[in-house]
Parts: C-alpha cells; sequence; structure tokens
C-alpha cells in the first residue's frame, strides 16, 4: 500500500515553480520554520552551453598498479547454455535433514534471559573500561583471533540456505539476460544500462556465493538447475523483486542468532548488497523503492518455503537442508502492479501456481500503467513513483486459498510439505517490526478471507505495505521479531502479499 500523496496550495507552487519561478521560497514541509539559509532562492536557469566534445582527459600522476593477489571465485561469469525447466525425476530421497533424537516438537516459550539485567538511567559507564575508549562488554572484543567458519548445526544450515538463495540469483539474473533480447527490455522501458547493472548484480552473485562456501566448507552445497515462472521482462523483474525480498528478510531473520560472530559479520556486508538489489528491481517496475520505515526478518523455513519450488534439481550428494516447507497460501486477488488500476485486478492474475509467481504482465494495454505517462498512475521503471490508486489498503478484503500437506517440491521433487498447526482461524501479517493478525473466515475447503489490518508500526508507518508475509495460524501466538520462529509449529501454509 502506497498512501495517495496530494500535492495543493502552497506543496503544488513548489512542483510548478520550474515553470513559473516563485517569487520566494516556500516551505515544502508543513510545520516547519527556522530554516533559512544563503541558498538560491529562484531556480537556476537550465544550462545554456553543454559539453560536446568529450578528451582528452586532463594529465594526472599516475603509475601502473595491479592486485598482488586476486582470490578466486567459486563460480565464474557463466558463458555457456544452462538447463531450465521442471524436474521429471523419481527423488532417492525424500524430507528435510534431520538428526536422531529430536528433543521435543517445538521450542518451549520462557521467560527473558535471567542475565538480561543491564539498564543505564544516567548514561555514565557502570564497569571498568578493559581498554582506553573500550566501554565494557561486547561478544567478540577481546583480542582473540576471529574464525569465519560456522560454529554450529545452526550456523551451517543457515549459512547453506543463504548459499542455495545466491546460486538462484547469479544464475536468475543471467537467465533474464540470455532469454529477452533488447528489443525486450526497452519495450518494458530498459535500456542497455538497466541490463548492465543486472549484469553486475549476477557477478555481485558469484563474489557471495564463493563467501558462503568458503565459510561452510567442503560441505558447501554446489549450483543447481531452475524452474523460472516468467515470461516477459516485467515478469521477470517481478520474480526478482520477490525473490530478493524473501532472500534479504530470510537472512534479517536469522542473522543475529548465528553462533559465529564473524560469519554474521561477513554475511550483513553480503545483505546488505542484496536489501540495494530488491530496491533496483523495485524501482524497474516501477514500484516505490523502499515504502516501508525497517526491513523485515522472516524465519529460515518460511525462505525456504519460497525457494524451493523454483529448484528443479541438484547433483546428486548435494547437502540438505533441515528447514520444513510449509504448504502454499494463495491471494485469490493478489493486487496485479502492471494495473494502473490495482482493483480491477482479475482473480489469480499471476503467471503461475507457486507462492513467488510474478503477475501477469499480458492485460489489455488500454488497462496497463507500463506504457502510461501520467503523474500517479505510470509504472514504467523510475527512481520512485507514488501510485494515485494504492497497490492495497487497510480494510480491504483479501481471500485465499492453501493447499494441503503432504506435497513434492524442490530440488528433484525429494522435499515434501508439512504443518504441524490446527485448522487455520487466524492470518498473520509479517511486515517490518509488526506481527498483525486478523481473524479468517473460512469459507470453504482450504478456502477463505480476512481483511487487510491497519496496524502501523510508528505514527505515519502503515505496517501492512512493500511486498510481504502471510501466514495461516492456528492461533494468535504474541511474538517479535527475535522470537518469530516460534509461530512456526503454528502456521497452516504461507504466502506473499503484494500490499505497495
Amino acid at each position: 500500500m502506497i498512501t495517495k500523496t496530494a500535492f495543493t496550495g502552497a506543496a503544488a507552487l513548489a512542483y510548478l515553480a520550474a515553470a513559473a519561478p516563485a517569487p520566494a521560497p516556500v516551505p515544502d514541509v508543513p510545520g516547519y520554520t527556522g530554516a533559512d539559509a544563503p541558498y538560491i532562492t529562484t531556480p537556476q536557469p537550465a544550462a545554456s552551453v553543454l559539453a560536446s566534445v568529450f578528451g582528452p582527459d586532463s594529465q594526472v600522476a599516475a603509475t601502473l598498479t595491479a592486485p598482488t593477489t586476486e582470490p578466486t571465485r567459486r563460480s565464474s561469469v557463466v558463458t555457456g547454455a544452462t538447463s531450465h525447466g521442471p524436474y521429471s525425476g523419481t527423488p532417492t530421497t525424500t524430507g528435510a535433514e534431520q538428526a536422531p533424537g529430536t528433543v521435543a516438537p517445538s521450542v518451549p516459550a520462557l521467560p527473558p534471559n535471567p542475565t538480561a539485567t543491564y539498564y543505564n538511567a544516567n548514561g555514565e559507564l557502570t564497569e571498568p573500561e578493559p581498554a582506553p575508549y573500550v566501554p565494557a562488554g561486547g561478544l567478540g572484543t577481546n583480542g582473540t583471533e576471529p574464525r569465519y567458519m560456522v560454529n554450529s548445526d545452526f550456523d551451517f544450515e543457515s549459512i547453506q540456505l543463504g548459499l542455495y538463495q545466491e546460486w538462484i540469483e547469479l544464475d536468475l539474473f543471467n537467465n533474464g539476460l540470455a532469454t529477452f533480447s533488447e528489443e525486450d527490455f526497452l519495450a518494458a522501458g530498459l535500456t542497455a544500462e538497466d541490463r548492465a547493472v543486472i549484469a553486475f548484480m549476477a557477478n555481485q552473485e558469484t563474489g557471495h556465493a564463493t563467501l558462503l562456501s568458503n565459510m561452510l566448507g567442503e560441505a558447501a552445497a554446489p549450483q543447481c538447475t531452475y524452474n523460472y515462472p516468467y515470461t516477459t521482462v516485467r515478469e521477470f523483474v517481478d520474480f526478482n523483486q520477490k525473490l530478493t525480498r524473501w532472500g534479504e528478510s530470510g537472512v534479517w531473520g536469522f542473522i543475529n542468532h548465528l553462533d559465529s560472530r564473524e560469519v554474521g559479520q561477513l554475511l550483513a556486508q553480503s545483505i546488505a548488497t542484496e536489501a540495494r538489489q530488491q530496491m533496483t528491481f523495485r524501482q524497474m517496475l516501477g514500484l516505490h523503492p523502499y515504502p516501508v520505515w525497517f526491513e523485515t526478518g522472516i524465519p529460515q523455513s518460511w525462505a525456504w518455503t519460497y525457494l524451493a519450488p523454483y529448484i528443479s534439481s541438484c547433483p546428486e550428494n548435494t547437502t540438505r537442508l533441515a528447514w520444513q516447507n510449509f504448504p502454499a497460501l494463495h491471494v485469490v486477488n493478489q493486487p496485479n502492479p502492471n494495473r494502473f488500476s490495482p482493483n480491477d485486478t482479475a482473480d489469480y492474475e499471476v503467471v503461475g501456481n507457486r507462492t513467488g509467481d510474478p503477475s501477469d504482465s499480458r492485460i489489455p494495454s488500454e488497462e496497463s500503467c507500463v506504457n502510461l505517462n501520467v503523474t500517479g498512475y505510470g509504472c514504467g521503471p523510475a527512481i520512485a513513483r507514488n501510485r494515485s490508486e494504492p497497490l492495497s489498503f487497510p480494510g480491504k478484503q483479501v481471500r485465499l486459498t492453501w493447499d494441503a500437506p503432504g506435497q513434492a517440491v524442490g530440488p528433484n521433487n525429494s522435499y515434501v510439505t508439512a504443518s504441524e498447526a490446527g485448522e487455520p482461524t487466524f492470518v498473520a501479517w509479517v511486515s517490518q517490526l509488526n506481527l498483525t493478525y486478523t481473524p479468517l473466515t473460512v469459507t470453504g475447503d482450504k478456502e477463505g478471507f480476512t481483511y487487510q489490518p491497519a496496524s502501523v508500526v510508528y505514527e505515519g508507518d502503515p505496517a501492512a505495505n512493500d511486498t510481504m508475509f502471510i501466514a495461516l495460524t492456528d492461533c494468535d501466538l504474541y511474538l517479535t521479531p527475535f522470537n518469530l520462529s516460534m509461530i512456526n509449529p503454528h502456521v497452516k501454509a504461507l504466502g506473499l502479499y503484494q500490499a505497495g
């Protein structure tokens, strides 16, 4: 949901300044005063003389320099053909990786950690400093040499999941460039420079995959083959903005639970790039680049549930994952970002039946916003766009269907969807810092509806926005971002919602 923005009065005059210079500066932030500064008070005229000769450059002091070492990447840039499509074989192993002697069916709820008692009322140091300018506390700050390797089963399975994500991104970005022509991209408003940034993002993934492989060791998973849902450039971009959303959010969900702080450090430095990728794909789709104040963290089993259906097969003896695959939750009236009027989206206006499938871009041109050069309604590539008609809004009825457990998904159809939850009674909306529940009205066999909540994170920040996560649950268990994974035993099905 992108809030409609209306410019009236003084604000409207400020936006018309290029056409008719205002006689005096007009504040564009209501209630903000005292901002006097020696700025130019009238718009600068357009330059009358533009550069027309582009060289030679000025000569500066320089010397020929090359890196003394160049660590190898695990995967080079793709130069040959790769295979894609659904898996047609018979799995030799089924189910998630499991250890013998699982302790309990779920993690029990406990009170706060008894050591979590620190409170500072006056801002003064409470303990002696171990060194000058070094406050007491912190982990990994005692001078020990960092070890950039996973340090527990939890670490291993989390980073392995991240590696599966990096591999598909590497292939996916290259696949779109190889599948669609220059003319296809131009028809979607994307130029050679836009294609170049996608190619650069693919190069980034070779580094990410190498980093995570090095932190795992010899059991690191290799690249697999994939089965993609898109048929147009717009659908390719839409799928990318969804896949990078759960990829980023999946890491935010586990990074601060890792036993190895060193691994978490490097992972944070790579996921910061993932966030920029997701923003870029949203801009290419003509969506607001970041319509939230906080990014969302989700459990590993959620990220694996979204990702697994797009992995067709993996080489023999590829390391398996321990995370759960939940049944799919489908939004019948999923808002279509290709429409200038999202309320006119038809039922199941997506290109397939998998949770992360993109919206159908092949709608009648008179209903499309792609090449519509009208402020508030156009959705071609842009740095930022506001929609006069939002994709969704609080109070909107959201109709849902969901799959039964027991379906084969993932590499070689060797994973099976499962749920330990009872009959669903709530829809959980996970976005930003909030977990919000709304009642589910069941209308038939694995179908029902709810209404989009009006919850806010803070005043002025609606919680339900962006590409966000929804789940059917059997209760409204109170949880917060740091312990959200405790919701898993109560999840009946899992989906995505395009709220903005």
